[in-house]
């Protein structure tokens, strides 16, 4: 047990030197993606800039898997224990990296480095999959039906949040955009003449609102109006809105999702407009944690001076398509704290935050950490196969 021990402290005060060795590099690669946001399957700049980063580190970079152009795959050495490591890199509407996946692909890019230097080393290949779209998309599930995860028996990611935590609940959630079309008419004059796709919409939504003292606790649906008009004396013809509805499990969203679309259907039954329900990107599966992998990275976030509240706290509630990934992979999502002084995810303040000190310290945290974990897990390993 000592030598095992001694090559894990040897294998992990290698990786932590190489992180920090590039510190300086995968800083400037986080705040050079988060000065220039890019929406889902957009990537093309962010994703050039992982690209090269890896590749000009020895790395051996695919670009474009899966038919995807914002896709990627670096991987080194030939080990049979693969491990690999997420990078998201698309941003938010209007708020940009409020989601902090500048971080995120820092930090995997990080990881990939300081693995790729010691993976002979390790038995292990390393891959660092460049995933677009996580933001509505689907990226990494369009990237899982095409073969591009299959063969790796680990994978995981950091993410940012206001603080650490591995309690993080991630919900099942389909992605849906709702279109009315009804008919033109002078709000005034000819009223009886027109039909108001706006009403089809606000029926709908009064219906969810009424609906919501019957779900699940675990359930939720929120969305946006998109379009509802664009004069106050024409009757809108056409209106259009997205939700998210989410669930506990992917099963439970197939119990949930019909009820919702009754509510949809509702609008149009009442005013006699059309209805059109369409999906905006595949179903998002809920996250299956690894727990073995869970609890290396708690005790290697540990050590690198992360305060993870103890387990069974209130997790934190999202949604992600890594989650479809850990129904076909052992995999971990952890979250990472960033100082945003009060700011959580998804608002702008926490988007201005994500190149601050602690966001610069969460990259190579969030390396060192990942790289630490795949270590344990390629020895854990390596240990089971020679029993």
């Amino acid at each position: 047990m000592a030598s095992v021990f001694e090559a894990s402290e040897a294998l992990k005060g290698f990786a932590r030197a190489r992180v920090h060795d590039e510190a300086s590099s995968l800083i400037a690669l986080s705040h050079a993606i988060h000065a220039k946001p890019e929406l889902a399957f957009e990537e093309h700049e962010s994703s050039a800039r992982v690209a090269d980063y890896l590749g000009a580190r020895g790395l051996s970079v695919d670009t474009g898997v899966a038919d995807l152009p914002t896709a990627l795959v670096a991987h080194a050495g030939g080990g049979p224990f693969t491990v690999g490591v997420c990078a998201e890199y698309d941003a938010l509407p209007e708020i940009g990296h409020a989601c902090g996946h500048n971080i995120i692909a820092a930090s995997a890019a990080g990881a990939g480095i300081a693995l790729a230097a010691i993976a002979d080393d390790l038995g292990i290949t390393i891959k660092v999959i460049g995933t677009p779209a996580e933001e509505g998309g689907g990226g990494k599930i369009i990237l899982l039906e095409r073969g591009i995860f299959d063969g790796i028996h680990a994978a995981m990611m950091v993410h940012p949040a206001s603080f650490d935590t591995t309690d993080v609940s991630c919900l099942a959630v389909s992605h849906v955009q709702v279109s009315y079309t009804g008919l033109e008419a002078h709000a005034s004059a000819f009223p009886e003449r027109g039909v108001n796709a706006a009403d089809a919409l606000t029926i709908a939504q009064v219906a969810i609102g009424l609906l919501r003292q019957h779900l699940m606790p675990t359930d939720q649906v929120h969305g946006v109006v998109t379009s509802g008009g664009s004069a106050p004396n024409v009757v809108p013809k056409h209106a259009r809105g997205q939700f998210m509805i989410r669930a506990h499990t992917i099963e439970d969203l197939a119990i949930l999702e019909p009820r919702i679309e009754r509510c949809f259907r509702a609008g149009a039954i009442a005013t006699g407009a059309e209805v059109a329900i369409d999906r905006l990107s595949p179903t998002y599966a809920d996250l299956v944690v690894n727990e073995e992998m869970l609890g290396f990275y708690r005790e290697n976030a540990g050590r690198l001076g992360r305060h993870l509240p103890p387990t069974g706290t209130k997790p934190i509630k999202l949604s992600t398509d890594m989650g479809n990934v850990s129904h076909h992979t052992p995999s971990i999502h952890p979250m990472i704290g960033v100082d945003a002084a009060g700011a959580t995810i998804h608002q702008p303040e926490f988007a201005a935050a994500c190149t601050n000190e602690s966001a610069d310290r969460a990259v190579l945290d969030g390396a060192v950490a990942m790289a630490w974990t795949a270590i344990d897990l390629a020895l854990s390993h390596h240990g089971q196969s020679r029993s």
